[in-house]
Formats: C-alpha cells, structure tokens, sequence
C-alpha cells in the first residue's frame, strides 16, 4: 500500500515494522490424532513466509489457531517475543492478527462495502450508517490496492462472482492495524489480472512491515513471492529453507518424504473400440465441437481461461442444452438436457467445483459415494444398508481416502480426499466415459501423484477418459493425444510425441492475443 494515501482510511499505512510473529512447541491433537506436535516457526516482521505442506499435514490448523478458533494443546502463538492469549476470533484481531480464508465469509444481502467494514461501519450522529462515507472509504481502498475495476461497493454479497468474494475478504483483512497476515490459497478462483494487482498488494505490505504468510500449493506463486519457505508434514515442521536457496525437488522432498520424480508413470497401452463419439455439437457456449475417444485412451483437453472446455464438459454430461449435433455414446445418441439418462447410459463427470457440484459436505463418505448407485443396492424400496457400507468401504480402501470412517462428514476431509470421494462415486457405477475437470485443483502435490496413478489406472481398466486442466505439465504427463480449445472451438490435435507446451499454446492462442496464459503452464 502506498505510503501517500489517505489519511482518513481504515487502511493505514506503515510507518515502522511491526513485531514478528511466530509460534513456539505448538501442539494441537483432536481426539487420538496430533494435527500439529511441537512447532516453533517464526514469521518475521517485513517478509513473506510461505507456508507448504500436503494436505492435512497442519497448515490450516496452525492458521485457525492464529485467528482464534482453536486453542493449542500445548505450546502458543507469540507477538513481539511474548505468548499470546488468543481466545476467540475478537482476540486475535485485537492483536492485529488477519487470516484471510480460502472460502470467504460473505454476507449475501448487504453490499460490499458493508461486507469489507463490518463491524467498523461509520456511524452519524444518532447512530445511523453514512453510507456517503462508507462508500468513499470502499472506493477510495479500491483504487489505492487496483481492484477499482472488479468491484463495485454497491454490489450485493450474494450478487459476487467466486473472485469478487475472494477480494472482498482481502479488503476485509485490510481494515485496522494488521501485524500479521495470512493469505489461504489466495488466488484459487482469480484471473490472471487480478493474481498479478494481489501479488503487488502482498509485495507492498511486506515492504510495510507486516508479517506475511502466505499458503499455496502452487510452486510458481511461491518461488514468486516468498522469502522463506517453511514446510509441514504430518504435523510436524520438515524444515524451513530460503526461497533463494531451495527448488521444487528439495520442497517436494520435504513435504512427502520421497521423490516423486515418476509422478507421471503411464505408458502408452493399446485403445479399445470408440467409445464417445461428438459430431457437429453446438450449444450457447461451444460451436461444432467433434471429439471421439476410445476405450482405454485418456484424452486431455487444454485451452486457456474461458475457452469453453468445462462448458463443452458439461453438454456431455446432459447438463446443457444441444442447439445441434450428437453425442454418441457406445453406439447410442445421448439426449439434450436429461443428465439422469446420460449416467444410465455410462457417462460420468467429476465437475471443476467439487464442493459446489459433486459433493453433499454435510453427508458422510458412505453417502457420497453410493448416491449415483443406490437403484443397484435396494431391494423393494429401501436401501440395503449393509451392501451401500461394504461398496463405501471397498472404493474408500481402493482410493486410499484418509479417514477415520466411511461415515465421516466429507466436508470435514481435505481436498485431495474429497477429489477421491468424487472418484469413488464413479468408480461404484463403473462409467464407460469418465469426464475430470481440473481433478487436482486445489490438491497438494503428494495427493496429485495419487491421483495420477487413480486415473491411469481407470484408462488401464478400459475407461475413456476426458481430463480437463489448466496445468500443462499435468495434460502433457497424463494424456495419450491433447485436444485444445479457444473461443468455445476445437483448434486442433497433438499425439503423444507432438505434445509441448509452446505447441499447446500456439493453440491456445491462434486468433487470441490476450494475456491470460493458462494458469500452472510455465510451472
């Protein structure tokens, strides 16, 4: 943030660091499970400490602890070399402690000035909302921090896209006297515009003083922005290494305890018989789209942000409507818009928002996974319970989902098994076409090589698959031929041995000279 900003703001400039921060013999356990067991790490005043792990191996428990909502077993949180008290969320914002989510907290019938300056909303005499003020705080903090152009302070919270939420809980974060400030997955659902204005934000705020942490699975973001890297795995600190001095291989090596240069270990294996086969389709979104895979064949699509690959998925999956063309699926033509008869027929598709369109989060894995099978496990009308725990249990075990149980409450689990739950599910119906858009979004990089081997050994079983992403390294790793869209068209093909990524997108990019390259291409 500028030095030469308004002075009437909320969001204040630095005019001396602030303390470090840190945490010292940190222990939290949750019944017989350690989540976190002896960590002492510093995040020092004026850098950016990124904080990297697997999935469950402690960094969203060390973070709920800084903001309040959990207390340590052992061990606490320090500020200016002194133990701090951090009984509730007030607590910590108190101390000047910021945590910014991976999923913000909005509230849907208020504007997003309300939403950024809840709490602190300036009142007149008489104790009414001057709306007059509030608004010229918003826009003049949007101004300052670049955001002016992607939100608007009279937009209601329920009327924010994915990305408009997101930045709503940074400006939040922003308001007072921030000592320390964590960012969780930051850029998950930002464009690439947006990416670059927060990286400037988090550049300025170090050069300010604050303490910065800064979560992320994404090696580009990190040797990007940070100046140490700490490390978690199963709960315990592998170490801490300056960003400088470090690469992907030793942090990889940290966070999982092996080398995972075989991540990728398919091979090419003989295609069965086609199996889907697209002609002529066009909908609102994609024009006449002709795509066949065979049985065995994984397919990868790529494109760049907005090329229409998860919209062209979803006409697949009967979620669109057709204006022409077919979908063949086996020798038989799908019909438009009946999503029920294109999952009968075999098809089946993992959605790119897994928490918003494949998962019931507040249903146990048990639930989850048996959903698209229950007509198969019910005799009469009811469901045979035990048969529904037994193919729960045998695709858990398959998948290796970490859990304490088949009726643990999905949301409870972290991404990499939620992605397996959605897997089991298709599993259980045994699809012939299994479409995965972005499987690994959002998954640590020991759970991607997970579910790497899964989908490889989905194609091994005969199953054509459709895998959509947005990293490169992941199309080129898995698929048998990439297809590549833009503007809602097929643009073209590349076998195996012609895929690079410089050809993927050349693409990509044919008649398209936008900036916003594929997000993880250069990874």
């Amino acid at each position: 943030m500028s030095r030469a900003h308004d002075t009437n703001s909320d969001l204040r400039p630095r005019t001396a660091p602030h303390p470090s921060a840190g945490v010292r013999h940190l222990s939290k356990r949750f019944g017989v499970v350690w989540a976190l067991k002896d960590v002492t790490l510093d995040f020092p005043a004026g850098q950016i400490t990124a904080l990297m792990g697997e999935n469950g191996a402690g960094k969203s428990t060390l973070l709920k602890i800084l903001a309040g909502d959990h207390q340590p077993t052992e061990g606490s949180a320090i500020l200016d070399d002194q133990a701090v008290q951090l009984s509730s969320p007030t607590d910590a914002r108190r101390l000047g402690i910021r945590i910014i989510p991976q999923e913000p907290e909005i509230i849907p019938h208020v504007s997003v000035a309300e939403n950024v300056y809840a709490g602190l909303l300036p009142r007149r005499a008489g104790r009414r909302l001057d709306r007059a003020e509030l608004r010229r705080r918003v826009t003049a903090d949007l101004n300052r921090l670049g955001f002016e152009k992607v939100l608007d302070p009279d937009l209601l919270g329920s009327q924010l896209t994915p990305a408009q939420r997101q930045l709503v809980e940074i400006l939040r974060a922003l308001t007072g006297d921030a000592k320390i400030i964590a960012f969780d997955e930051p850029t998950s659902s930002l464009s690439e515009n947006e990416v670059e204005a927060l990286f400037t934000l988090i550049r300025r705020l170090r050069d300010d003083g604050v303490a910065v942490v800064y979560v992320s699975h994404r090696m580009q973001e990190i040797f990007q922005l940070a100046d140490r890297i700490a490390v978690l795995r199963d709960g315990t600190l592998a170490g801490v290494q300056r960003a400088a001095a470090t690469n992907e291989g030793e942090l990889v090596r940290l966070m999982v305890g092996r080398d995972l240069s075989t991540m990728f270990s398919r091979t090419r294996v003989a295609t069965g018989p086609l199996v889907l086969d697209v002609r002529g389709l066009t909908t609102d979104d994609v024009t006449d789209i002709d795509l066949q895979i065979h049985a065995g064949e994984i397919v990868g699509l790529a494109g760049l942000v907005g090329a229409g690959r998860s919209e062209m998925a979803l006409a697949l999956a009967g979620d669109r409507p057709v204006r022409s063309g077919t979908i063949t699926l086996d020798g038989r033509v799908l019909p438009s818009g009946d999503p029920g008869a294109v999952i009968r027929a075999g098809l089946g598709l993992a959605p790119e928002e897994r928490k918003a369109q494949a998962l019931f989060l507040r249903r146990s894995i048990r639930d989850n996974t048996s959903t698209v099978v229950l007509a198969r496990l019910r005799r009469l009308r009811f469901v045979r319970r035990g048969a529904e725990r037994e193919l729960a249990q045998q695709y858990t075990d398959r998948l290796r989902v970490r859990t304490p149980s088949i009726e643990h409450e999905v949301r409870k689990l972290s991404g990499g098994n939620q992605q397996k739950v959605v897997l089991a599910r298709w599993l259980a119906r045994k699809p012939k076409v299994l479409i995965l858009d972005e499987p690994t979004r959002g998954i640590d990089v020991g759970a991607k090589a997970e579910i790497y081997h899964i989908i490889a050994g989905l194609a091994a079983e005969g199953i054509a698959v459709l895998v959509i992403s947005s990293e490169l390294p992941e199309v080129l790793g898995l698929a048998d031929r990439v297809v590549v869209m833009q503007n809602g068209r097929i643009t073209g093909e590349l076998a195996r041995d012609q895929a690079t990524e410089e050809a993927i997108l050349n693409l990509a990019m044919a008649d398209d000279l936008a900036p916003a390259l594929i997000s993880g291409a250069t990874s």
